[in-house]
């Protein structure tokens, strides 16, 4: 067999660069590069789009639109890392834990969307407790989210690295103040909840790595009423997949008893935390914004479609 021939549309940007880095030591595929000067080319993307076998988008929503408006090649198969196509129809959703439905749309579709990484701990954690009957679709969800600022992209990595930088940035900050982050629809329809969920993002000062955590009270519950119990549900939801994996101990190896955003800063998997008490529950997701919140994610979306080892060129 050939090797896989591999496109990156937007090679430039920080998850593009990472999905880049992710192929340096595979020798089973093909990267065909453009030009530094023809990135914005539109005919040179679109021969490089259609030459490929496998097209990764890490674009702006616009762009990624345009891009698969350029595939004429029927046989090309798009990995779109923007928000733009992760609630249209046509499209699997790349989060292959969450069914076997999910796991075989990305194996055999030819339009993979890769999940937004606030919206991949959110998800990880709902959507199991209103499949599995434990919530209600009509649950008033919450959720507040403490990530890196590479999440951000080139301008805010910048804005942190600038000797200059205003005196804000020094403390943790918190954003999308109107509640209209871009993450919310995809959060309610994935999910299946009925509306979206109240959410805070927070961006603080270190590079990568991401905790979301959504609060719940344990009265809504139909089961698993305290933590221990639906740390165990997590994990048999959850069994034998290699980048999921669920604390059963409530947190008790935590350094301080703290849930730290950096400390799965470069692992491409995702670590689900249960503590509270039998009253009020806090699930937490803990990975890498620039893992499984996105580089990862695309990449182990890719050795799905290959057919190969999930985790082949990924840290887990």
């Amino acid at each position: 067999m050939g090797k896989t021939k591999i496109f990156i549309d937007g090679s430039e940007g920080t998850t593009g660069l990472r999905i880049f880095e992710r192929f340096k030591e595979r020798d089973d595929v093909e990267l065909l590069q453009i030009d530094s000067g023809l990135r914005k080319d539109l005919a040179e993307r679109k021969r490089l789009i259609n030459s490929s076998d496998i097209t990764f988008l890490c674009l702006p929503d616009a762009a990624a639109k345009e891009s698969v408006s350029l595939v004429e090649n029927e046989n090309v198969r798009i990995i779109d890392t923007s928000t733009a196509h992760r609630t249209e129809s046509g499209w699997a959703y790349g989060f292959p834990e969450l069914s076997p439905a999910h796991r075989e749309a990305i194996k055999t579709g030819k339009r993979i969307a890769v999940p937004g990484c606030h919206a991949s701990g959110f998800i990880g954690v709902v959507y199991p407790l209103i499949a599995g009957g434990i919530l209600p679709k009509d649950y008033p969800f919450s959720a507040f989210s403490l990530t890196g600022y590479s999440g951000g992209g080139k301008k805010m990595i910048a804005e942190y690295e600038s000797e200059n930088r205003h005196s804000d940035i020094d403390a943790p900050r918190e954003y999308a103040l109107t509640q209209q982050h871009k993450h919310l629809r995809e959060m309610a329809i994935v999910t299946g909840m009925e509306r979206p969920p109240l959410f805070s993002p927070i961006v603080a000062d270190y590079y990568s790595g991401m905790v979301v955590s959504v609060p719940l009270y344990a009265d809504y519950f139909t089961d698993f009423k305290d933590p221990m119990m639906l740390a165990a549900f997590y994990a048999g939801y959850y069994q034998g997949e290699k980048f999921i994996k669920v604390d059963e101990t409530g947190g008790a190896d935590l350094y301080g008893g703290m849930l730290a955003g950096n400390s799965l800063s470069g692992w491409d998997g995702m670590k689900i935390y249960v503590t509270g008490n039998e009253e009020r529950i806090v699930v937490s997701a803990q990975f890498d914004n620039l893992g499984k919140g996105a580089s990862g994610a695309a990449i182990q979306c890719l050795n799905i479609m290959l057919g190969c080892d999930e985790a082949k060129g990924l840290n887990v």
